[in-house]
């Protein structure tokens, strides 16, 4: 949970703008490049939030530091068989699986909505079925990628094609922040 306390003390200082990202990874890049030191990664995932209109930052004491974000505002990957966020929260219960035209997999969570790692991509591919619970056929998946239904299913989650676009508006989140 970010903190917020030094807002009241100086509540003017300006904020920042295309200096933070989070990457396809959930990689922290400052400037474009990564971020490797474990206690500013720890600083930045504690102070991760976003705001009422969707806009995700890091409140970095009085000053908001707001991040472009490469798809999503979280990042999941596998651990075990459940799925945890880049800043170390659990995603929570599945709500939804999309597929968009590039082949990325974005989960519906408790936490939010995030892109599945893509070195967690091709095993997750691999346990989908059909609705006849056999392993699901590249013509499935290949309907997917072109926005129809492929009747794909992942441990009972229909898998559905979306476009990244309406990934934006249907869950209020802005990929690249500006004043």
């Amino acid at each position: 949970m970010a903190d917020f306390s030094a807002i009241a003390k100086w509540p003017n200082v300006p904020a920042c703008y295309e200096w933070l990202s989070l990457d396809r990874r959930g990689d922290w890049r400052l400037q474009g490049e990564r971020v490797t030191h474990r206690g500013l990664i720890d600083f930045l995932n504690k102070q991760y939030a976003s705001d009422e209109s969707g806009r995700w930052f890091v409140q970095n004491g009085p000053q908001r530091v707001y991040v472009d974000l490469a798809c999503t505002p979280w990042i999941f990957r596998r651990e075990g068989d459940a799925f945890v966020s880049h800043t170390g929260q659990p995603a929570g219960d599945i709500k939804a699986i999309y597929l968009d035209p590039e082949g990325n997999l974005l989960i519906e969570a408790q936490l939010g909505i995030g892109l599945l790692d893509d070195r967690d991509l091709a095993p997750l591919l691999g346990e989908c079925v059909d609705a006849h619970g056999q392993p699901a056929e590249e013509t499935a998946f290949a309907a997917l990628l072109e926005g129809q239904n492929g009747d794909v299913f992942w441990r009972g989650h229909a898998l559905q094609p979306t476009a990244a676009v309406h990934l934006e508006i249907s869950h209020k989140f802005i990929r690249q922040p500006r004043p």
